[in-house]
């Protein structure tokens, strides 16, 4: 099976995964994805880096059947994308050492069974030598496990990112063709995957700065050939203006909560607010996350079942908690037939958003003047605060 070269002696040896649909049985892969690992030969020494989903085994080891000799089997990341296929990467050669962290090992051995004697440990910034290569491992934690880290190809300029700025693209491309594409496959997966971490992944951008990167190469997704492109990118979303933009998640049992909410997207529109609409009963959620990234309000369109929020909704709070979004304000809307607690359930499941809440509003039974004037109220105040932010 053919490797393809990023320069001498560098080559990718991953696999595409053209089908993949869902990612730990939570994420939507429109576009599949990829699985890179990268095999450096130097003078003296033969590096595999991170190897691909064990699914994928045997193609790994197609594109490496002409290596007679591996030396070091670098482990980035422990999860088992990168890491599943290290044992029988072992079986083929058996006197080959995995290179990870302290952290990394334990992970590793839980896992995958890997022995204790198979393991090399190396500690931040070291660096091992391949005669006339040599690698340096760049700790990078919580992108986005405690234990992931870099490898910088010092003589090369490139920097084997990991995890950190990937994307979830299948495609035959090495590097990046099609920067649209890539832009939305990476603000995707950083919304996902990254966004809880944006702080600490804003000092391990300000690490990586210190080196001379003329390249990065992912484990997920094509090469950045132009790195600007994608670490401006990571900076604008984490520490970024906020978008004079509300992402409404809602759903609607018989029609109520969604004439509340068109209301309210009419009511903003014609204020000058944008809108992103996500009706929880057909979206994607990934697109839910990317909207979160960089919107300056959340509005939760919340139907009561049994007097709290329908389970759709309980998602959505319970991932948008989880994501930590930078938003600045949220409200709640919705209905309820006889009695409803959704205002202190939803309120309770959201702690870790650092946010203003602007006074929720739901209504009994089908909407009325009233209900949709005090809509129009919401949509003023929803103004008002983005104007108040510098927004509008």
């Amino acid at each position: 099976m053919k490797r393809k070269e990023l320069g001498k002696g560098i080559y990718w040896v991953g696999v595409v995964d053209w089908d993949r649909r869902l990612f730990d049985s939570l994420i939507p892969l429109p576009d599949g994805t990829s699985y890179n690992a990268y095999l450096i030969e130097g003078s003296e020494k033969m590096a595999l880096i991170d190897t691909v989903d064990p699914s994928f085994s045997e193609r790994l080891l197609g594109k490496l059947e002409d290596v007679t000799r591996l030396d070091y089997i670098i482990s980035l990341h422990a999860e088992q994308d990168h890491s599943g296929s290290i044992p029988e990467v072992l079986a083929k050669y058996p006197g080959a050492k995995v290179i990870t962290n302290t952290k990394a090992k334990s992970i590793l051995m839980d896992h995958l069974h890997i022995p204790e004697e198979a393991f090399i440990i190396v500690k931040d910034r070291e660096t091992i030598s391949l005669g006339e290569k040599t690698l340096r491992f760049i700790f990078t934690p919580w992108v986005h496990w405690p234990e992931t880290m870099t490898v910088y190809l010092e003589e090369e300029k490139i920097l084997f990112s990991c995890d950190f700025f990937g994307s979830h693209i299948a495609t035959t491309d090495l590097y990046v063709t099609d920067r649209c594409q890539v832009y939305e496959a990476a603000k995707r997966y950083f919304a996902e995957i990254m966004m809880p971490f944006r702080s600490t992944i804003a000092n391990n951008i300000k690490k990586i700065s210190d080196y001379d990167i003329s390249m990065i190469a992912p484990s997920h997704g094509p090469v950045y050939n132009d790195p600007g492109f994608i670490m401006d990118a990571y900076k604008d979303w984490i520490e970024g203006p906020l978008e004079n933009t509300v992402v409404i998640p809602y759903v609607s049992m018989h029609g109520s909560t969604e004439l509340l909410v068109k209301h309210l997207v009419t009511s903003l529109e014609q204020r000058g607010v944008k809108v992103e609409l996500f009706n929880l009963a057909v979206t994607d959620i990934g697109k839910l996350a990317m909207a979160l990234v960089d919107a300056a309000t959340l509005v939760i369109g919340a139907p009561t079942v049994l007097t709290g929020p329908h389970p759709l909704i309980v998602y959505a709070a319970y991932l948008a908690n989880a994501l930590r979004p930078k938003t600045r304000f949220v409200s709640i809307i919705g209905s309820y037939g006889w009695g409803s607690k959704t205002i202190e359930i939803l309120g309770g499941m959201i702690p870790n958003l650092k946010v203003e809440v602007i006074e929720p509003f739901l209504c009994k039974g089908l909407p009325t003047d009233t209900d949709f004037n005090a809509i129009e109220k919401l949509a003023d105040v929803i103004t008002m605060k983005h104007r108040e932010i510098g927004l509008m």
